[in-house]
């Protein structure tokens, strides 16, 4: 397919699925991206072919040649977003369009081919139909969809592949964070940086989220949850979590988020919680917060609230922050209010429980 929009799906069923028994007893605590679904979706690409070859088959490893060019050169981006068992019993997927614009622009940063949105969104289709008896019922739980392509020519070569798989794979999950809604503790990385200028930060891709596991594992070292990257180029400014963007919530019901500006990932969380502070009342900016100004303000008790938002952890408060000097507590180191009412609204939009005035909530059926 060259140009289209719409490709037809060869479904193939798992003739072994899991007994409804063994899946019940897998989801009744599934963590988060440990169990999988009976079936993935896969669509080949090819120079000059374009798309073609859609599927949907049962779950199996994928074949792969050594010299395949992703294990060395990275071509790779992935997404991840959630289906969900509505109030109704439907199923619903919460803003999968912008899943697809950015599973687009990744593919663009990556000198790779752009799948077309449709497409996207019909394969997203397609596995939760067949698969929806894996979407958990209990509160928390949903079904983690995971969107990846990657470089599949094989070849050694330092150039754009003209081969390419896309896969998608699903798995029940519970909350991000074993212990459930929490305040976290982050801590600010002195040494490492996510992304500088000019670089992939605004790409969701592999290699960012591996430059940040020797950060993580610092963070977790230092007793802490999550690490906190400041920018590549003063060090001084906060820039995003390792896979959550931030917010911070001021005694004047300012709701402050850093800039994009090309290093941060343009997190649809992030942008559903600044639509949904301003109407909310909220004054919403976004704007530069060093750490120093976060310190501070900490400590004086002018900033009442920060939290982590993303697709897998939702809405997510921060109680406590570490540096190498020491550390600050966030007002009581509680949850707070607008954390709370923040997550509370996303949450209900994301299972239709409550009315969606934006046209953000999907229906599958």
């Amino acid at each position: 397919m060259i140009g289209g929009d719409r490709l037809d799906f060869e479904v193939r069923r798992n003739s072994a699925p899991v007994s409804a028994a063994e899946r019940a007893a897998l989801m009744a605590n599934p963590g988060f991206g440990r169990i999988f679904t009976d079936h993935m979706v896969t669509i080949r690409y090819a120079d000059g072919k374009g798309w073609y070859d859609a599927r949907v088959e049962p779950r199996a490893p994928i074949p792969m040649d050594p010299a395949s060019a992703v294990l060395h050169y990275a071509q790779e981006i992935f997404e991840g977003l959630k289906a969900y068992q509505a109030a109704d019993g439907g199923i619903t997927m919460f803003r999968p369009e912008a899943n697809a614009a950015r599973f687009a622009a990744s593919a663009q940063r990556m000198a790779m081919p752009v799948l077309p949105e449709q497409v996207f969104l019909d394969s997203l289709h397609q596995l939760v139909e067949i698969d929806r008896d894996w979407i958990p019922t209990g509160e928390g739980g949903s079904l983690y969809l995971r969107p990846f392509m990657f470089a599949s020519e094989v070849f050694l070569g330092v150039r754009p592949a003209l081969e390419y798989l896309y896969v998608l794979i699903a798995s029940p999950v519970g909350s991000y964070f074993s212990g459930g809604v929490q305040p976290v503790t982050v801590w600010v990385s002195p040494t490492y940086t996510r992304a500088a200028p000019g670089g992939t930060g605004a790409a969701k891709t592999g290699g960012n989220y591996a430059s940040s596991l020797v950060a993580q594992a610092e963070a977790i070292d230092h007793g802490c949850d999550q690490v906190v990257f400041l920018d590549a180029v003063e060090r001084r400014y906060v820039d995003e979590l390792g896979g959550m963007n931030i917010f911070f919530r001021y005694d004047d019901d300012t709701l402050v988020t850093p800039p994009l500006g090309g290093t941060i990932l343009a997190g649809i969380t992030r942008d559903s919680v600044l639509r949904l502070a301003a109407d909310a009342g909220l004054t919403v900016v976004e704007r530069p917060v060093s750490f120093d100004e976060w310190r501070a303000d900490a400590e004086s008790g002018r900033l009442r609230e920060a939290f982590a938002c993303g697709t897998a952890a939702v809405i997510t408060p921060i109680g406590q922050v570490r540096f190498p000097d020491g550390e600050f507590t966030i007002a009581d180191g509680a949850p707070g209010e607008v954390t709370t009412a923040l997550r509370q609204r996303l949450v209900d939009l994301q299972r239709g429980r409550a009315e969606d005035p934006y046209g953000w909530v999907h229906r599958v059926d």
